[in-house]
């Protein structure tokens, strides 16, 4: 009989250091969903919009890793964190204010995958832009592992997030 073999984040660092497109999620190595034209161009609208909208009130950390102990590396789209240099380790759970997930093949797998593994975490606030169906999805205050509030926005609203009120934010 097969086995099924978990991951250290330590041990996951070391064996897939420089590779791209794969992601720890809670022990367990998942192959990353390809980045298409419109995936791409919505994260980079996002970026111009909250640089513009927060100047240095936060860290704007795009298509990068974060580590969410016990078994954790996701790479979401787009992080929110702490104003604060992380050259010497990665955004844990205590750093991150918001992560987006920009889901044009991937909703499932975001919404039952990784959402679950970030309210976990007890990260505040996660929004889901569903380019699909052309509408963004917050969660927020994460509790016993699940969120207690869930928003969709249409076009044409703005996003506000939970950590900035007043700063309003549109999405592609």
């Amino acid at each position: 009989m097969a086995q099924r073999y978990r991951f250290a984040i330590e041990e996951f660092e070391r064996l897939f250091q420089g590779i791209t497109g794969v992601e720890l999620l809670d022990g367990e190595v998942y192959q990353m969903s390809p980045i298409g034209p419109k995936h791409a161009e919505a994260v980079a609208r996002l970026v111009t919009r909250f640089a513009q909208a927060l100047g240095d009130k936060a860290r704007i950390w795009p298509q990068n890793p974060v580590r969410l102990p016990p078994g954790s590396e996701p790479q979401p789209d787009l992080a929110l964190l702490r104003p604060k240099d992380y050259w010497e380790a990665l955004p844990t759970p205590e750093d991150i204010l918001l992560l987006v997930e920009v889901s044009e093949s991937s909703l499932a797998y975001d919404q039952e995958v990784k959402l679950p593994l970030y309210a976990q975490a007890g990260i505040p606030e996660v929004w889901i832009l569903d380019l699909g169906e052309n509408r963004l999805h917050l969660f927020r205050y994460p509790k016993e592992g699940l969120y207690t509030e869930h928003r969709v926005l249409l076009p044409g609203e703005e996003a506000e997030p939970l950590h900035f009120p007043g700063v309003r934010i549109p999405w592609p």
